[in-house]
């Protein structure tokens, strides 16, 4: 039960960060809306973003599991961290635009990839979200748990590129609309909110 719960908290968590990560999101959803090269670039997406996540559980993770001190500060850190993004999803339900996915010209593939890769790893957001956050809280579970909570992550990134590249074609004319980007930003605050006070009731226990 506990594997199956931390695998569905590594999910939670990491569909939640890749929704808010804009710029990506954008780019694949014009690939998709024009039917471009969407299997490969999708699949880099969530493969650069299983291989950090793996990084941070494995590495990271270990060393801030040595540290009982590090584990509270890092569990604060990542509900105030949480809470921002929520803050933020919630500013721009707000103030909602539609999406830009841009005119319907085709790129070669290795122009594609190469985009791919730069909106991949030239966004800090992506190190931080993966590597320190998903990283860093992996530190709460031991042995099969934590490797539960990171292919969860991983799972959630494989579930929302692949279902946002393939699923496009559907989404364009809703998410030509600003209300729903409201909606679906509001949704976002409210699972960041959640998570956010599940953290800090966690660090209130353990302080």
């Amino acid at each position: 039960m506990n594997f199956l719960s931390a695998g569905l908290s590594g999910f939670a968590l990491g569909g939640s960060l890749i929704i808010a990560i804009g710029a990506q999101n954008a780019f694949i959803l014009r690939q998709g809306l024009i039917r471009s090269h969407v299997f490969i670039l999708c699949l880099i997406c969530a493969a650069s973003d299983a291989l950090l996540i793996a990084a941070g559980v494995g590495g990271l993770g270990t060393i801030v599991s040595q540290s009982p001190v590090l584990i509270s500060l890092v569990t604060l850190g990542g509900a105030l961290f949480l809470a921002t993004y929520s803050a933020m999803a919630f500013r721009r339900a707000a103030k909602p635009a539609a999406m830009v996915a841009g005119a319907p010209e085709s790129m070669g593939l290795k122009g594609a990839v190469m985009t791919c890769l730069a909106f991949t790893f030239l966004n800090p957001h992506v190190y931080l979200d993966t590597v320190v956050l998903l990283g860093s809280l992996s530190a709460a579970y031991d042995g099969g748990d934590r490797t539960a909570y990171g292919l969860g992550a991983a799972i959630a990134s494989f579930v929302w590129f692949f279902g946002l590249g393939y699923g496009a074609r559907f989404l364009a004319p809703l998410f030509a609309r600003p209300a729903a980007w409201r909606v679906l930003d509001c949704l976002i605050g409210i699972v960041m909110g959640l998570l956010a006070l599940g953290l800090l009731v966690s660090f209130l226990r353990g302080a």
